[in-house]
Parts: structure tokens; C-alpha cells; sequence
């Protein structure tokens, strides 16, 4: 079987060391026999692995293109002034920043720049769509700095855009936080910028889940708005697991000096080279039509998914996901996940605003539509995964034995036999 994805030595791993190349033979056929809704995830290019896999990997470069504490970076400098360059140009920042070695890291590097231990940050609660990283007790975010947790109107389940204001100028935050790893929605950025400019606080906008779309012209840029946006590079975007930002030349210096030295040592060349890829992908045409059709895809699943009982927060989604609750079916998030697992579709339980349930069983599930969008399936797809997501949680009993799995399973395999991951190249 070819695998080009592997790179040239492929054939050599399998024959040093056969078991973990039966792990990267096993996750390729995990991906093509399932579907994969994970909101977070997508299927990186050929292109992309291939500079992951190349030997950009052995070099040490700590320091920036022209400024480095090693000898021997004038070929790596020429992939991170590439990667630098393509991301400005593609989000119209004034500054980028691809050294993040997540999106994690790049949040970190935030506080880096603008905070004291101690300090107070206004951000999206985890519970109501927030990520770890905005202030949560077990995060480095909640034990360095006095986190103030803004959420959702309990009516629309959308950011409650009054909560936010009255917290801002009673707290006076150092920095406020837009974004979230759970937010169906387009945020309203501006408010956010007019809000940040009555406090005199810094506007960070985490973008690790829409910046895909951003970058696709799909939806609104928060880059004209915010002081700073981080992102991973992984998700809607579909480059490597990493993360980079950008933000206004005015705190370049200092978000800078906050990746490193502060954050981190020697960044990842091969990594940064294949962002650099990622992001030539992502201005092209072809990239703008996926992006569009991700929304499209996403919009037509919560749709359909609502039309079973399985109802959309929010109402329905305008991003790559949606947030669902289970309540209408009595079914608990755990118990979703694991019934869809056990028929091949992947996807993942959540938290619901105001959710009844503790966050390992919570009420909700996420799914999103990046990996089944790459993968070319369209709006009809969409129609015929909503029936199968709900066959296989209402039904099933999380064995794959049982006889709804095994029928779900089975077109779930034609579903993506007809529209597999990594297609083998074709003859000539």
C-alpha cells in the first residue's frame, strides 16, 4: 500500500521498527473508517506532513530569523521569515508570531506580555464555551492571576454581551478575552474593542477554533479589533498541531519576548516550516470554498440534528460547530460519545450552559464539521450523519455488537468509502 503522507522513509521505519509503524498504518485506517466530527480536529495535507516529517527537525534555532543563539540557521531562518510573512499577508496583521508550540503556549505568552501574578482577566467562564487557558482554577491561567468569568444569557445561550460590560468596569481587568472552545456564534468584536478602550484593557481575542474561517473570508477578521490574536493551526485552518499570533506592531517587542525567551527555548523548524505550507494553502481559492462549505456543513448537521430532538444551543450554529443538547432525548453526553464511538462516529461530549451534570458526564455533545468538509462531503452528507449520529445514541447501547451499531457502522463505512480520508494516489 502507498503512503506517501509518511514521506520517502516509510519503507525504512517499517522495517527498523514495525510496531510503531503499525501505529501510524493504524491511525490512517482509523480515520478512514470512521467519521470524524471533532470540532478541534482536521486532516492536515500531505504537503504539511511532509515538511513535519523533514530534516528541519534537527535544528536548534533558539532566537528569532537574523537573531539567533546558534550558528548554522541561515536555511531555517528562510522557512520562519516564510511562515511570518504568509501569516501577516493572509490574517492582515502587522506583526506575526509562528513560534507557539501550541495554541496553549501562544496564550501563555499573552500573559507573558501584559500581566503580573495577580493581576485580573476577564474572560468566557469554561462551563458557558471558555477554554482552560481564560482563568480556570486547575490552569496556570487561574493559580498566577485573579480570573473574573463572564457567560451566557440564559435566553439565547449566546454571550451575554451585558454581563460582559458591567464585570469590565467593575473589575477593571487587565486584559479581556474574547473566544472559547464552544462558542457556535460570530462574537461581536467591536463591542469587545469599545468595551477593552472604556477600561483601558488590553482586547485578546483566542481564535484557535474560528481562525480557519477567518482566514478563509468565511467570517468577520477580529484582527482589525484586538490587540492580540492567538490560534492553533490545527483546527478549521488544517496545518500542524501548533499554534502562532499576531497582533499590533505596538506590542511586538513584548509578545516576542514573551515567547522567548520567557515561555520557551528553541522553537521547532519542522513545525514552523510547515505552518509556513498551511498557510500558502490557505490563501488560495480552493481554501476560501472549503471554509465557506465548513459553515455550510455545519449549519445543515445542527439543523438536522435539531430536527430529531437533538436541539442546537444557541439555536443553530454560524462557525464550524455546534454545541447540542441531550436532555430532549434523555440521553447523557457520556453515553452519546460512547454509543457513536461504538458506531464508528467520533465526536465528543460537552458541557451545556447550565448543565445539570458534572463535565465527565455533562448533557451535551460537540461536533464539527472540519474533517468530514475536507474529506468533500457536502450538505446532503450532513442530512444522512444527523440521522446516523441520532440512530446510534437513542438506540444503541455503546457495544459494537449491538445490531444498531453494526448497521450504523455499516453506512457510516459506505459514507466514507465514498468520500475517504487520504485517498490512495490513482494509477498514472
Amino acid at each position: 500500500m502507498s503512503q506517501p503522507y509518511f514521506g520517502a522513509d516509510y519503507a525504512a521505519l517499517q522495517s527498523f521498527d514495525p510496531e510503531v509503524a503499525d501505529v501510524l498504518l493504524g491511525e490512517v485506517d482509523r480515520l478512514r473508517s470512521g467519521l470524524q466530527l471533532i470540532a478541534s480536529e482536521n486532516m492536515s495535507s500531505p504537503a504539511v506532513i511532509a515538511a513535519l516529517g523533514s530534516t528541519l527537525t534537527n535544528k536548534y534555532a533558539e532566537g528569532y530569523p537574523g537573531r539567533r543563539y546558534y550558528g548554522g540557521c541561515e536555511v531555517v531562518d528562510v522557512a520562519e521569515n516564510l511562515a511570518i510573512e504568509r501569516c501577516k499577508s493572509l490574517l492582515g496583521a502587522d506583526h506575526a508570531n509562528v513560534q507557539p508550540h501550541s495554541g496553549a503556549s501562544a496564550n501563555q505568552a499573552v500573559y507573558g506580555a501584559f500581566m503580573q501574578p495577580g493581576d485580573t482577566i476577564l474572560a468566557m467562564a469554561l462551563p458557558m464555551g471558555g477554554h482552560l487557558t481564560h482563568g480556570t482554577k486547575v490552569s496556570f491561567s487561574g493559580k498566577w492571576f485573579n480570573a473574573v468569568h463572564y457567560g451566557v444569557d440564559k435566553n439565547t445561550e449566546d454571550i451575554d454581551y451585558d454581563e460582559v460590560e458591567r464585570l469590565a468596569k467593575e473589575h477593571k481587568p487587565k486584559i479581556i478575552c474574547a473566544g472559547g472552545s464552544a462558542i457556535p456564534r460570530l462574537i461581536d468584536f467591536e463591542f469587545f474593542r469599545r468595551v477593552a478602550d472604556e477600561v483601558g484593557a488590553i482586547l485578546w481575542v483566542d481564535a484557535a477554533h474560528f481562525i480557519g474561517l477567518v482566514a478563509g473570508q468565511a467570517i468577520p477578521s477580529p484582527v482589525p479589533h484586538a490587540d492580540v490574536v492567538t490560534f492553533t493551526t490545527h483546527k478549521v485552518l488544517r496545518g500542524p498541531r501548533s499554534g502562532a499570533l499576531v497582533c499590533k506592531e505596538e506590542h511586538a517587542k513584548a509578545l516576542d519576548k514573551a515567547v522567548f525567551p520567557m515561555m520557551q527555548g528553541g522553537p521547532q523548524m519542522h513545525t514552523i516550516a510547515a505552518k509556513a505550507v498551511n498557510f500558502k494553502e490557505c490563501a488560495s481559492a480552493d481554501y476560501q470554498a472549503y471554509a465557506k462549505q465548513v459553515i455550510a456543513n455545519a449549519q445543515q448537521l445542527a439543523t438536522s440534528l435539531g430536527e430529531k430532538g437533538i436541539r442546537p444551543t444557541t439555536g443553530g450554529t454560524d462557525t464550524h460547530l455546534s454545541l447540542h443538547d441531550l436532555q430532549g432525548v434523555q440521553v447523557t453526553g457520556a453515553d452519546a460519545e460512547k454509543r457513536a464511538d461504538a458506531a464508528g462516529i467520533v465526536l465528543n461530549k460537552n458541557a451545556i450552559p447550565f448543565d445539570p451534570q458534572k463535565p465527565n458526564v455533562a448533557s451535551g455533545i460537540r461536533v464539527g464539521a472540519p474533517c468530514v468538509t475536507t474529506q468533500g462531503m457536502g450538505t446532503e452528507e450532513m442530512k444522512v450523519i444527523a440521522d446516523l449520529i441520532h440512530r446510534a445514541i437513542t438506540q444503541g447501547d455503546g457495544t459494537a455488537e449491538h445490531s444498531v451499531a453494526q448497521d450504523v457502522r455499516a453506512e457510516v463505512t459506505d459514507l466514507v468509502t465514498r468520500f475517504p480520508a487520504y485517498p490512495e494516489p490513482t494509477a498514472g
